[in-house]
């Protein structure tokens, strides 16, 4: 029997494409190599499912910067909205929390895949199980794929294999191969949304310390730039050095460096250079203000301050571990008294809250990784259709291809819409 399109991978493009070939009478199987289809889906969001973000195709696109422009097409076949509605209209009620992203109210990653696994039942198209594909090749009247059964033969493929990221759950990076045999450019894929990893002894102790609002940028370090700490520091603002990345968000210290969606965001920069020893994070505590505006703060504080020591009225706004950490760091004493506090020291403070640096030793690769950036070049794929400009009945959708986003539900809302494009048109 020959498909009319096998869809390579269940995972959240491949169901959609599936479930969308499938809606238009296209006999469709999707072939899996776990024992359970959407596994990612299952534990992202810390097994609650950041199913998409709460804005609409613009947002997205913009999101993904250079890359959102190749997401037109896709976010017109399918917006976040579309995603609501899709697994909403298979009783999945959603919620939006602080920040815009968009979970089910339950939860329960389980219910979005069981949503979309009814969804894929209602549609004709199949699903196999456990069944890994070892080969894809092109055939005079379509396609031949092998796979640990048997020999399969379609008129149309999709490969929804995912890209190197959680690689527990059975992403190998097998679609780059396929793709590269086939004549495609394949932009070296390399972790992205992942911790990111630092030998500053001072990070450890504060391991477990969450900062709700952090602004965090990736910078050529002061020792690789040919600057000492302290030179740097006396003759440049703290963020004065160009940015190579920058984010905002939640902050997280760990024993092994740093997480948190803020780090995470940035995590794509650090692993894109060839030595991320050469970088650092520069880390601002209080962002959004300028350090003037910190200073006149600080001013106030310690005019009106009394006897109380400097540390009592900062320990309102930061935790006194970290407070200490930057005191230690900046070489001052959080037991003065405020009203005793000399300008110098004021100053000392504010480098110390909007610009303390560190240094960076690398990222924790694709096992912690939540997608991979690199992937099937989209110079080489119609964004219209999805489709391979050089193996025609080819296409692809979701993290095979080079496109990543910022945390907050953009990936997911990537491959959804890629994956109902994709099948749309095989």
């Amino acid at each position: 029997m020959t498909w009319d399109v096998v869809v390579v991978g269940a995972g959240a493009a491949g169901l959609l494409a599936a479930i969308r070939a499938g809606e238009r009478g296209r006999r469709t199987l999707v072939l899996e190599r776990n024992t359970r289809a959407g596994v990612k889906i299952l534990i992202s969001g810390g097994t609650r499912c950041n199913l998409t973000h709460a804005t609409d195709a613009a947002g997205i696109i913009a999101a993904f910067g250079r890359q959102g422009r190749f997401l037109h097409s896709a976010l017109a076949a399918l917006n976040p909205d579309g995603v609501v509605q899709l697994v909403q209209a298979e009783g999945v009620a959603t919620k939006i929390e602080p920040g815009g992203k968009i979970f089910p109210a339950s939860d329960r990653a389980a219910d979005v895949l069981n949503a979309l696994l009814r969804r894929l039942g209602r549609s004709g198209a199949e699903l196999s199980l456990s069944e890994p594909v070892l080969r894809v090749a092109p055939a005079a009247d379509g396609w031949r794929l092998t796979t640990s059964r048997r020999e399969l033969a379609s008129r149309a493929v999709i490969l929804t294999s995912g890209g190197m990221s959680y690689p527990g759950c059975g992403t190998r990076g097998d679609g780059y191969a396929w793709a590269a045999e086939l004549g495609h450019r394949i932009v070296t894929p390399r972790p992205a949304l992942t911790p990111v990893l630092t030998a500053a002894e001072w990070v450890r102790p504060l391991s477990g310390v969450t900062i709700p609002d952090v602004a965090v940028q990736v910078c050529e370090s002061a020792a690789s730039a040919g600057v000492s700490p302290t030179e740097s520091r006396r003759r440049k603002p703290p963020n004065s050095r160009a940015a190579l990345a920058s984010a905002r968000g939640s902050f997280l210290f760990t024993h092994f460096g740093l997480s948190g969606p803020a780090v995470l965001d940035v995590s794509r920069a650090v692993s894109g250079v060839p030595d991320p020893q050469t970088l650092e994070l520069r880390c601002d505590f209080w962002p959004g203000e300028s350090a003037d505006a910190l200073g006149r703060w600080l001013d106030e504080r310690c005019r009106t301050a009394g006897g109380r020591q400097l540390d009592s009225f900062l320990a309102q706004r930061w935790p006194r571990r970290l407070l200490q950490t930057l005191a230690d760091l900046a070489g001052v004493d959080t037991a003065q008294r405020a009203a005793e506090t000399p300008k110098r020291t004021r100053q000392r403070w504010i480098e110390a809250i909007q610009g303390t640096r560190v240094p960076v030793r690398g990222v924790m690769g694709f096992r912690k990784a939540e997608v991979t950036a690199g992937g099937v070049s989209l110079d080489e794929v119609d964004s219209r259709t999805m489709q391979s400009k050089l193996a025609p009945g080819l296409y692809f959708a979701g993290e095979v291809l080079d496109l990543d986003g910022p945390i907050g539900g953009y990936n997911f809302q990537a491959a959804f819409s890629t994956g109902w494009l994709a099948g749309g048109h095989a």
